[in-house]
Formats: structure tokens, C-alpha cells, sequence
């Protein structure tokens, strides 16, 4: 399979420079998720002595958070339409750090409850939040007519690689969780106030890629093009849409895929191998370099080979770098693995949003039904991969995800751009040819 490019400019260094800033904000709020995320996920296993969790129980309590997101994410397109971008990432932002401060509470005062609430909180705050970045990124990337989605998705990894690398140092200094993360969150809603300033998009319905009216179709006739389709029959109407329930599948493996290694690895790592909390944030470490390094590498791989393929290359990779995980005996080689998952877990999601944003018109209401469908791994997998941990230790247990890593690799042609009202490819993005 080969794949060609149709842009309509000839880099980011020939946009103008409010699409610039635009795009440095949107990598600045990708990175600053991924430092939240991060922060909580590396003190897991902190967390989880603590409050002398069982990993059945820790499953439960980390579909907690899930939960919060998934009832949130159906409603971030109309969130998004009412509020706009900006103040949306910025509001939801917020609630995810007061989420993560309220959970350590509960965890200074041992009560589960106080941070199962934290928890509903700052998944809430996740899932919105996630939702209104990625249309944002999609709109910048329309807007300087080449592949960076990638790009932006690599920003959460430095974002989680940043937090993992300070976790791994508090962690071995004993710095307490209740006081690491509530400085950790607020310095990161201090710097997402500041970013969002740069975003180009006010409201739900932005101008389309070429600077058209909102409501009107990039590169078709303003006159007659059709209004964009707005409101609760729009966020309905994009459920029945095969092509969005496909790259919802999609999305969904490789959420499994990444979700599977932010909330066990470092805890398979510390007990698969009976080694300190520091060994095991630094195994969270070496997923999400990885994952960093081939989102970086993902912008050329993609404008050069197109969606399918690549997508199909990063199933192997998870493939292999899970059966390594999770049969190796010896740590340095299953550390191997987890750099071969990360890879391989790196590029589902961005393309999935990407997708699902070919469409400037649809594209708020379709990416709410692809972020719902693939934050619903994180409400199923934290209990099931709990479940099966409790009897047959945390590695095994992962390789239960080569299952939605097959079913991933099924579908990964629904990820095919879709064509302008013109005849022409998806702007902004290769077309892969058959």
C-alpha cells in the first residue's frame, strides 16, 4: 500500500502566525494532560499501600475514574458547541486537578470513598478535556495542511515521561503522594490557563480548514454548502455512522493497549520481579518514552505510507512487546517489551481522532463518539485485567489485551481518510491508495 500527499501549504513555517501559536498551545495542553495523568499513575503503587488495596479491589477503584469520563465524553460535543475550545479545555482542565488533589486527601486519611470521589472527578474532567483538545488539534492541523496530530499526542508522552521521571525521584526520596501531586496539578492549571490564550477556536463550530464560514464544507462553494448539523440530533445521528463506529474500534484497542500499561506496568513491574517502587516508575518510563518516540516519528511515517499501514505496523509492534512482557524471565528483557508496546500503543489514538475529524462539520460530535467508545477500555479493562491479576499475577493478566490488539488490526481501514466534497483526499492528511 502506498499513500500520497494533498496539502494545501507548504509546511508549518509557511502559516500564519496566529496558526503558529495555535499549534504551540494545543502541544502545551497535550503535555500538560499528560503530566496529570502521569503524576497519579506512577504513585500507583504508593497509592495502592496506602490504603492495602488487593488488585481486584485496585481494578475498582481505577474504573472509578473511567466512569467519570465515560459519562462525561457523550456530552463533550455539546459541551464544546456551548463553550468553545478554550474555555472548555481550560474548565475541564481545572476539574481534573481538583479531582486529583480531592483522591489525595483520600489517600492522607486512608479513606477509599474520599478518593473514589476525587477519582469520578477528575475523570470528568479528563474525558471532556481530552475530547475539546483533540478538536482543537484536528482544526490546527486542517489549518496548516499537513499530518501533526502525532505530534500533539507526543506532547502528552512528554508530559508523562516528565512526570514519570519526577515521580520516580519523589518516590525514592519518600515524598509523600498527597504532597507531591496537588503541587504537581495546580503548577500544570497554572500553565493551561496561559496556553489555552492561543487557541483558535471559540466556539464548537470553528471556521473550516480553508477559512470558510463555519457550517461550510473546506473547499466547497459557500453557497451551497450544507449548514453544519448542530445540537443533540447531530451528537445522536453520529451513533449510526458506520465509519465513526469503526475507527471507535480503533480508537478502542489502542486505548486498551496504553490504557492496560498506565495503570498495571509499573505494578507488574514492582511485583512481577519483587523490586522497589522506583524500578517500577521507571518501567511507566521506558512505555511512554517509547510511546514519545514513535509519535514523533509518526508525522513522516504517516504522510509517507498513509493510515493502514501504519496503524498495522504499531499492532505488531504492541503484539510482540506484550508476549515479551508478559512471558519473560528476566526484567531488562521484559523491559524490552514494554519499549516494543509503547510503540506499538503510540499512534491508535491520534490517527483515530484525526479521523474522526476529517469533517470539519461533524467533526465535534463524531469525536465524541470515538472518545466515548475508546474511554470505555478504561471502564472495562482496570476491573477484568484486576480480576484475572488476582489469580494469575499482573503479567499474565496483560496479555489478556492481545485481544483487542487483533481485533484493532481487523479494522484499521475504517481509518481511511475520507474525500472532500470536491473528489480530492482528506486535507491535511495522506490518502492511502489502494
Amino acid at each position: 500500500m502506498s499513500a500520497s500527499r494533498d496539502v494545501t501549504s507548504t509546511g508549518e513555517h509557511a502559516a500564519p502566525r496566529e496558526v503558529r501559536a495555535a499549534s504551540a498551545a494545543v502541544f502545551t495542553v497535550f503535555l500538560l494532560a499528560g503530566w496529570n495523568f502521569a503524576s497519579w499513575a506512577s504513585r500507583l503503587p504508593a497509592v495502592r499501600d496506602a490504603l492495602d488495596l488487593t488488585p481486584d479491589r485496585m481494578g475498582l477503584l481505577l474504573l472509578v475514574g473511567s466512569f467519570g469520563s465515560l459519562l462525561a465524553l457523550p456530552l463533550s460535543g455539546l459541551v464544546v458547541e456551548r463553550l468553545g475550545a478554550r474555555r472548555t479545555v481550560l474548565g475541564f482542565g481545572v476539574l481534573n486537578a481538583v479531582g486529583y488533589a480531592l483522591a489525595c486527601v483520600g489517600v492522607a486519611t486512608g479513606q477509599v470513598v474520599v478518593v473514589g470521589v476525587g477519582l469520578v472527578l477528575a475523570g470528568v474532567g479528563t474525558g471532556v478535556w481530552d475530547a475539546s483538545m483533540n478538536l482543537e488539534g484536528a482544526l490546527v492541523e486542517q489549518r496548516l495542511g499537513r499530518t501533526v496530530m502525532p505530534r500533539y499526542h507526543a506532547g502528552f508522552s512528554f508530559g508523562t515521561m516528565a512526570a514519570a521521571g519526577a515521580a520516580a525521584v519523589l518516590a525514592g526520596l519518600d515524598v509523600p503522594v498527597e504532597v507531591h501531586l496537588p503541587v504537581a496539578v495546580a503548577l500544570s492549571s497554572v500553565v493551561l490557563a496561559l496556553a489555552v490564550r492561543s487557541f483558535l477556536a471559540d466556539a464548537g463550530a470553528p471556521p473550516a480548514a480553508d477559512g470558510a464560514p463555519a457550517g461550510s464544507t473546506a473547499g466547497a462553494d459557500p453557497a451551497t454548502a450544507a449548514p453544519a448539523p448542530r445540537g443533540t440530533r447531530a451528537a445522536l445521528g453520529a451513533w449510526l455512522e458506520p465509519r465513526t463506529l469503526l475507527v471507535g474500534l480503533v480508537v478502542l484497542a489502542a486505548a486498551l493497549t496504553e490504557g492496560a500499561a498506565n495503570d498495571w506496568v509499573s505494578l507488574a513491574v514492582v511485583d512481577g520481579f519483587d523490586t522497589g517502587h522506583a524500578v517500577g516508575a521507571l518501567g511507566f518510563g521506558l512505555f511512554v518514552t517509547a510511546m514519545t518516540a514513535m509519535r514523533l516519528l509518526g508525522t513522516r511515517l504517516l504522510d509517507r505510507y498513509g493510515r493502514v499501514a501504519v496503524l498495522r505496523l504499531c499492532a505488531g509492534l504492541a503484539f510482540v512487546g506484550l508476549l515479551v512482557f508478559g512471558l519473560a524471565g528476566s526484567l531488562w528483557v521484559a523491559l524490552l517489551g514494554v519499549v516494543a508496546w509503547g510503540a506499538g500503543a503510540a499512534l491508535g489514538f491520534p490517527v483515530g481522532m484525526s479521523a474522526a475529524s476529517d469533517d470539519p462539520r461533524r467533526a465535534a460530535q463524531r469525536v465524541a463518539v470515538v472518545s466515548t467508545i475508546g474511554y470505555s477500555a478504561f471502564l472495562a479493562g482496570p476491573p477484568l485485567l484486576g480480576l484475572l491479576a488476582e489469580r494469575v499475577g499482573y503479567r499474565p493478566a496483560l496479555l489478556a489485551i492481545l485481544v483487542p490488539v487483533v481485533l484493532g488490526l481487523l479494522v484499521t481501514s475504517a481509518a481511511r481518510p475520507l474525500a472532500e466534497p470536491g473528489g480530492s483526499g482528506a486535507r491535511g492528511a495522506p490518502r492511502d491508495v489502494a
